[in-house]
């Protein structure tokens, strides 16, 4: 195999790893959000959205998340001193990895709370959870595609203000949703 085809299964998984970052914690909201349903129906959909959650978490996120890793560092390797040991971009990147991994494995440690009956978050609360992975999937394509960490402090500026419009418009929905209701 050469460079390109490892970086194009590196992107599908990618992709792959993300839908699977997007999903899990708007299932999370729904499994929650099934608290205020009567109690029959209650447990059919939460026994429902903990197997979903289940499948999804072991048999997509974490096969698509040591692929992308796999083939990252393939990457890396190949090309060892043409890029990382020049290029500051491909280190402020893997750190964002890194916080992609720990917001990964949060996710699971939600799985199994909410699994055992613990909701900590509200439905409004996991929604804007759910935006963490937008956030770091803006960081890290902006870093690759630029790939320019001189002006990292504008980038992170901008990932701040696209934080806010993002809780904004999750904040905006609710208050839609609720309008709706009443």
């Amino acid at each position: 195999m050469e460079y390109n085809h490892i970086k194009a299964i590196h992107i599908i998984f990618v992709v792959s790893w993300f839908a699977g970052l997007f999903y899990l914690p708007r299932l999370l909201v729904y499994h929650t959000e099934a608290n205020d349903k009567p109690a029959l129906e209650r447990d059919i959909i939460q026994a429902q959205f903990a197997k979903m959650e289940k499948i999804l978490f072991n048999a997509i996120m974490v096969p698509a998340m040591w692929l992308t890793l796999l083939t990252g560092l393939t990457l890396v390797y190949w090309n060892w001193w043409d890029t990382f040991a020049q290029h500051t971009w491909l280190h402020l990147k893997l750190t964002f990895v890194f916080g992609l991994l720990v917001y990964h494995f949060a996710c699971r440690r939600l799985i199994q709370e909410v699994r055992a009956g613990k909701f900590r978050f509200t439905g409004f609360q996991l929604r804007l959870y759910n935006e963490i992975a937008t956030i770091f999937l803006f960081a890290i394509v902006f870093l690759v595609v630029l790939k320019n960490a001189v002006d990292w402090i504008w980038g992170v500026v901008g990932l701040l203000v696209f934080a806010l419009v993002i809780m904004s418009a999750v904040r905006l929905a609710k208050n839609r949703r609720e309008k709706k209701v009443s």
